[in-house]
């Protein structure tokens, strides 16, 4: 470094000693702190013989104290001490009274170099220790994604193989079947040809002794054997009847390509969210957001139902509510009712919301899935032999659906997409219902990792399959000296943390789970009476349904 710093500056020897900038061989003793110049004492003198009485002459080590001014470009030999704020430039003195300066406004440099100063001091910091390192575990983040990508799309390959082994299993299970089946239509068929068969055999052996018997009598002379004949001719030209078995067909129905695709599975599309991984400095990081210490209880809304049961939030401002009633109301946060929707038939039992903000509701007694748009009421889904519960709408706006059978003996969750019947889920991998078999509601949400979430509330649990209808887990409650009442889930949501909330109707209060049913804390200091209904907004704000006095309580619960 040194070297090249020597051979490229005249002003350093070998030693780096700085040099005069005027005789450029003495070394430097002094500095002029307003010109800016590197001055031995001998060059002072030549320096300042210009009569300039701005020159500033300093030790050599005490140099640069003071600012450097901006030159004018006009006015020589003149620094340029203002800004002017109408041309935003900097200006001399005597620029100030030039015409082309007429009525500005001015300012002095050094205020706006202080000012300038802090926002270079405040955005350093920033960027030192806020904006780099963000950028740095984005960087970490999308690198761990990448490192991670293969073995994720080897897991998804290896899901799709696994299908296809249970595919084949279920296709060889239905082929041996078919050829059991075609087995035993071939011994009866056998059986049907070999009876017959025997009793021509009879008629045949009788023709026999019958043909024999008459070349014997023909050839006698015994008039007595002769004269007994009885001739049974007639009786064997009466041929019996062809026996013509049809040998069985089998009718291959013909293969639907796009709806064995649409049996065989889902592959779901690409979520990318540039909201979440952009920074964003004026929100907070939902991916960092803890839990509060002591939720708030931040409104109230006051629905006018004698017994509320559902809640779903329209965006940060709206919900809608229903209850135990045929009308199913909107209001705002300040609780002001906005919007009202009455069935024709039937009675609401559950509501949802799409992404294009309109209103579904379930009718169970009627069968349907009905949707609101415009205004106009519309029958989205009819379900035969079952009665539809609760509902909720996924991440692909897909439906989900909980139902039970019509003799109350079986449940199960139904995924739709539109009004067509996508996935049915009932059974565990032993065949055991995953879910209890009563006509009671079993409340319905979506994970963020697309797990389905019901409660349970004959069970008593919270069950958790994965998208594809396997059993992950069972939350059955959390022994607790101050809720000492039985675990009865109702109403159940989940936030952008894809944490779980479920409502404990009995001991009035919130459980909060990860999502992998690992108890996090309950909120009951709010004051809650019976919650029932539940739903997160957008910003993580909880509404709760208090099922007995029909009020929404809007909660804050996350810093």
């Amino acid at each position: 470094f040194l070297l090249t710093r020597n051979a490229m500056d005249p002003h350093s020897d070998a030693q780096d000693v700085p040099r005069c900038d005027l005789c450029e061989t003495a070394i430097v003793h002094n500095y002029c702190d307003f010109c800016h110049v590197n001055l031995c004492t001998s060059c002072i003198g030549k320096h300042i013989s210009d009569g300039y009485d701005k020159h500033k002459i300093v030790p050599f080590l005490e140099r640069r104290s003071t600012l450097i001014y901006p030159k004018c470009g006009i006015h020589q030999n003149k620094n340029c001490e203002l800004q002017c704020k109408d041309c935003n430039i900097s200006v001399c003195s005597t620029c100030t009274a030039s015409n082309r300066h007429k009525g500005h406004n001015f300012v002095e440099v050094t205020e706006v170099y202080n000012e300038k100063k802090e926002i270079i001091k405040k955005d350093t910091k920033e960027l030192e220790n806020l904006i780099s390192p963000t950028y740095e575990e984005i960087a970490r983040d999308l690198e761990k994604q990448l490192a991670n990508l293969d073995g994720g799309y080897e897991k998804l390959t290896t899901t799709l193989f696994k299908q296809g082994e249970q595919w084949q299993r279920e296709i060889d299970f239905v082929i041996n079947k078919m050829k059991s089946e075609i087995d035993e239509i071939k011994v009866k068929h056998r059986d049907i040809l070999r009876k017959h068969l025997d009793e021509i055999k009879q008629i045949q052996s009788l023709i026999k002794q019958t043909f024999l018997a008459l070349r014997k009598i023909e050839k006698s002379t015994d008039i007595s054997s002769t004269n007994e004949y009885s001739s049974k001719i007639r009786e064997f030209r009466k041929f019996p009847p062809k026996v013509q078995v049809t040998l069985p067909t089998f009718i291959p129905k013909p293969i639907d390509r796009k709806q064995l695709y649409s049996w065989y599975g889902q592959i779901t599309p690409l979520s990318t969210s540039t909201k979440e991984n952009v920074l964003s400095l004026k929100q907070p990081n939902t991916s960092a957001r803890e839990l509060l210490d002591k939720p708030e209880h931040v409104a109230t809304i006051h629905t006018g139902h004698e017994t509320l049961r559902s809640v779903s939030c329209l965006n940060e401002d709206k919900i809608w509510a229903s209850g135990l009633a045929k009308d199913t109301k909107c209001f705002n946060i300040k609780g002001v009712l906005l919007q009202t929707v009455k069935p024709t038939l039937g009675m609401t039992l559950d509501i949802a919301i799409d992404s294009d903000g309109n209103l579904l509701y379930t009718l169970w007694k009627i069968g349907t899935v009905s949707i609101v748009k415009n205004g106009q009421t519309e029958v989205l889904i009819t379900i035969q032999g079952w009665m539809p519960s609760q509902l909720c709408v996924t991440s692909t706006d897909e439906i989900l659906v909980t139902m039970f059978s019509d003799d109350e003996t079986q449940s199960k969750v139904v995924r739709y997409s539109g009004s067509t019947e996508k996935q049915s889920i009932q059974y565990d991998r032993d065949g055991k219902s995953l879910y209890s078999g009563n006509a009671s509601m079993k409340y319905i949400t979506e994970n963020r990792n697309h797990d389905i979430c019901v409660a349970d509330f004959t069970a008593c649990a919270i069950v958790v399959v994965n998208h594809d209808g396997k059993l992950k887990w069972r939350y059955t409650g959390r022994p607790s000296g101050t809720k000492n009442k039985p675990f009865k889930p109702w109403g159940i949501t989940t936030d952008s943390q894809s944490r779980i909330l479920t409502a404990d109707f009995d001991n009035h209060c919130i459980h909060i789970l990860d999502h992998d049913g690992q108890f996090l804390r309950y909120i009951d200091n709010c004051d809650l009476q019976c919650p029932f209904g539940l739903c997160v907004d957008n910003n993580d704000n909880l509404f709760v349904c208090e099922h007995t006095k029909g009020n929404v309580k809007k909660i804050k619960y996350l810093r």
